[in-house]
């Protein structure tokens, strides 16, 4: 049959309402998979001139729309604008010490930031092909942001040695954040089926920083941002990798729409559903090992049978990867999984 895309689908299923068409929904998948299924190469065309711009994201859309997808995912990362070295992946960052905090150049990150992003996302909106909105918008959240300047192993140093510049640190980034939100909801909220950001605060058994910390320090940042999102008019989608149970009762709370990541490890899928189902939307469902190390047969017919539950239990649902689709994931699975919602869309008459 041929598609049609129509981002209402994902929206139904972000406010936690049941859409007529079961959607497709990746956080993020790579550049290698998307050259390898349109058959051309084109990711560094991305950080090009306003032409390379142009075509990196003609193909872009085009990718998740042949793929049958109702929207398009695409993030400018904080990150990526904030100076000095990154300790997202580990290290030392920027900030150690009040002086540190204090000669950071807090001022001059918004523009940083928009200087990278609206190049990019001006290219985005204009390739969106009918039917299709974004998810996305500003990417990286507020713990990830206090990793990145500071170092996950150094954070609980500050914490203990100096407890106001540990809060004053959080304020920072969530007025960081609300600087850039607030610009980038009127510019860009119409293009946008979705927002989101993406915060990992937890690993396969718990939080990465105790739930006090979290309910003082982090969520009423996270507050200000949904509410900047909802005052849009449109619903927020948190994405957090991990064991965060303990804190999900909070976030819906704040008001979060939509939850994605999950894995089999951690808690099956349809605990997701038994708990919070009735609550939020629900996007991915299939854990990233089910889809490295099985034949695409397998997924193929997995994903079609536990979808199959997964559409019937949960209210709004989305299907994908309980992650992303990085380049580690044999590109044939992932089409597997695409192959087998698509297959239940048809035993829909969708």
């Amino acid at each position: 049959m041929e598609f049609n895309p129509d981002y209402r689908h994902f929206v139904e299923a972000a406010w936690n309402r049941r859409p007529a068409r079961l959607p497709l929904y990746e956080h993020f998948v790579n550049a290698s998979s998307m050259e390898k299924v349109l058959g051309l190469r084109f990711a560094d065309l991305e950080h090009g001139d306003a032409r390379d711009r142009a075509e990196y994201f003609r193909q872009h859309c085009r990718f998740f729309r042949e793929l049958t997808y109702d929207t398009v995912s695409y993030e400018v990362c904080i990150g990526g604008a904030l100076p000095g070295q990154s300790a997202i992946c580990g290290g030392q960052g920027p900030i150690q010490s009040r002086s540190d905090f204090d000669a950071y150049p807090w001022a001059e990150l918004p523009a940083r930031f928009w200087q990278q992003a609206r190049p990019r996302l001006d290219a985005l909106v204009a390739a969106l092909p009918p039917g299709m909105k974004a998810v996305g918008g500003v990417g990286n959240g507020v713990f990830e942001l206090a990793e990145s300047l500071v170092g996950l192993e150094y954070l609980p140093f500050i914490q203990v040695d100096d407890p106001e510049l540990y809060a004053d640190l959080f304020r920072a980034i969530g007025n960081l954040m609300c600087t850039i939100w607030q610009e980038f909801m009127p510019r860009y909220a119409d293009a946008f089926a979705a927002c989101r950001f993406g915060d990992d605060l937890g690993f396969k058994s718990s939080l990465l920083t105790n739930p006090v910390t979290v309910r003082e320090h982090i969520l009423p940042q996270y507050r200000r941002v949904i509410d900047i999102v909802h005052a849009g008019g449109g619903p927020f989608v948190w994405h957090s990798c991990g064991c965060v149970f303990e804190i999900m009762e909070d976030m819906i709370a704040l008001g979060m729409n939509a939850k994605h990541s999950n894995e089999d490890s951690i808690a099956p899928f349809d605990r997701w559903i038994a708990d919070y189902g009735d609550r939020i939307g629900l996007l991915g469902g299939f854990d990233l090992g089910f889809l490295c190390m099985n034949t695409p047969e397998v997924i193929h017919d997995t994903v079609v049978e536990q979808g199959r539950r997964f559409r019937k239990t949960a209210q709004g649902y989305a299907l994908g990867s309980g992650n992303s689709i990085p380049d580690y994931v044999p590109t044939e699975n992932y089409l597997a999984m695409v192959r087998a919602a698509q297959t239940l869309r048809q035993e829909e008459g969708t």
